[in-house]
């Protein structure tokens, strides 16, 4: 359905106009009446039916008055066919005949439940998304969906479990650029360009889509858990090896540059053992002060 305006009167202007009908009819009427019980003339009667008439007419025109605040659209219906749509908000008059179904064009927020679904890696794992939407073509909300609230709900559940597929909790694996939990901003974009496809048919625009929540699931979170420790220590660990070697290469380099001991091959590694136990260790060690010679 292809959404069209239609145009709409003043209702300040048509009321004026039912007014002078209403007065019109009155004092048609009553001088029919009058004109009836003082002669009976034809004409008399006449000014009775014109007046019933005017009133009958202002009856059905008050119908026609509707208002719209703003941000509410008014889908207008006819026998069945569909007419047009008014955005404009204010004090309207139309065809008394028009049935008018009203909508909301403003923003609206979709807190979505947990789901429970698998990521790419096959893990289970509980996610839920906030999704921002309006309408915007009101014929297609209203005619090519059944319940366009519904459907919104709907196909984003549909959405988001189809994504969650599509990425891994998290980066196990270097090729892997983009995870659930460390790519928020990419991962809420693509989540909102499927939706906005999907409901692209129910003339709705989505204009946010994020997560509220991710987790993993109950019963493999204590195992994620100690999986993610022992990546942290393995982590820490490298780096600390790594700073280690650096500084006692620069211990013996510095020793040798500036003639301070001459060691040889087997004192050189006791050195570097000593040295790296020191760096390395978890706890502090304790200081042996040798007063004897350097080879005792």
């Amino acid at each position: 359905m292809l959404e069209k305006e239609i145009k709409v009167y003043s209702g300040l202007k048509m009321l004026i106009v039912n007014l002078i009908m209403l007065v019109l009819s009155v004092v048609i009427g009553i001088a029919g009446i009058k004109g009836v019980i003082e002669g009976g003339a034809f004409l008399n009667v006449a000014e009775i039916i014109l007046g019933c008439v005017l009133l009958v007419v202002w009856c059905v025109h008050l119908g026609g008055f509707f208002t719209l605040q703003p941000n509410t659209a008014a889908v207008l219906i006819l026998f069945g066919e569909y007419k047009g749509t008014v955005k404009k908000d204010g004090w309207h008059f139309t065809n008394p005949f028009y049935t008018k179904k009203k909508l909301s064009l403003r923003s609206r927020n979709l807190n979505g439940e947990k789901l429970k679904v698998n990521d790419e890696m096959g893990n289970p794992i509980e996610i839920a998304a906030v999704i921002v939407w309006r309408v915007e073509n009101t014929a297609q909300s209203f005619f090519d969906v059944e319940n366009y609230a519904e459907y919104v709900k709907i196909q984003s559940e549909s959405a988001l479990r189809h994504l969650a597929g599509l990425y891994p909790y998290d980066i196990t694996d270097e090729a892997k650029h983009l995870s659930l939990r460390g790519s928020a901003d990419e991962v809420s974009e693509a989540l909102r360009l499927e939706l906005q496809e999907r409901l692209a048919k129910a003339g709705v625009v989505v204009e946010e889509a994020r997560l509220s929540h991710l987790a993993y699931a109950p019963e493999i979170a204590a195992a994620m858990l100690q999986r993610q420790q022992a990546s942290a220590i393995i982590a820490a660990r490298q780096m600390i090896v790594e700073g280690a070697v650096g500084m006692v290469e620069m211990a013996l380099e510095k020793l040798s540059q500036k003639g301070v001991v001459d060691l040889d091959e087997e004192r050189k590694a006791a050195m570097v053992s000593n040295l790296m136990v020191v760096l390395c260790g978890e706890r502090s060690t304790q200081p042996v002060i040798n007063t004897g010679t350097l080879h005792n």
